[in-house]
């Protein structure tokens, strides 16, 4: 359903994206990075943020599971951005960071603590994490795609399921979209 809706409507959601400057949360994760860290950006979409990520001196992978968002990722980035889904994620201790801008909301809420753990066993001891999420505490469907919101209670519990992880900073920002009114639940983790 919501994969659907990505490969349908690409360009729309790239054109839409691409250019919004999320410079201020990338400076609550990054601050958490040594130069030339390795990041992972997990649901990439446009690859607005790997690219960002990339001219800041990163190394930086990159996947979405649309093949429509891969194609304009990778020529937005440059970057080889893989088509794969967050089952299909099998790294072990690779990265220095995981950015999930947007991305972790579309997975069902029974799925997440499988998914959180897979990505967590990708993280390196010490790595930091991005995710965020819109406000909310229910599963819902809005326009063919699934959305799982999250407050800050949901969140902390979901992060209790996954041993490895703690919660460093939660708070929530307005969309950084012109004329979208969403708040939006930001989290830093780090893996311990």
């Amino acid at each position: 359903m919501t994969l659907k809706y990505y490969q349908d409507n690409a360009q729309t959601f790239f054109d839409g994206t691409v250019n919004v400057d999320m410079s201020s949360l990338y400076e609550t994760f990054t601050r958490h990075l040594a130069p030339g860290a390795r990041v992972l950006d997990a649901g990439c979409g446009s690859g607005r943020d790997a690219k960002a990520f990339l001219e800041m001196g990163y190394q930086v992978e990159a996947f979405d599971a649309s093949s429509a968002m891969v194609e304009l990722a990778r020529e937005h980035t440059g970057l080889p951005v893989q088509l794969m889904t967050f089952a299909d994620v099998d790294w072990k201790e690779e990265f220095d960071g995981i950015w999930c801008c947007a991305s972790l909301l579309h997975v069902p809420a029974a799925e997440l603590p499988d998914v959180m753990r897979r990505l967590t066993d990708t993280l390196k001891p010490g790595g930091v994490w991005y995710v965020s999420f819109k406000y909310g505490d229910r599963e819902r469907e809005v326009d063919g795609r699934l959305f799982t919101d999250m407050v800050e209670v949901g969140l902390q519990a979901l992060i209790r399921e996954i041993k490895k992880i703690e919660i460093f900073e939660l708070w929530t920002t307005k969309d950084k979209r012109p004329h979208r009114t969403e708040v939006w639940v930001n989290g830093i983790l780090g893996k311990r």
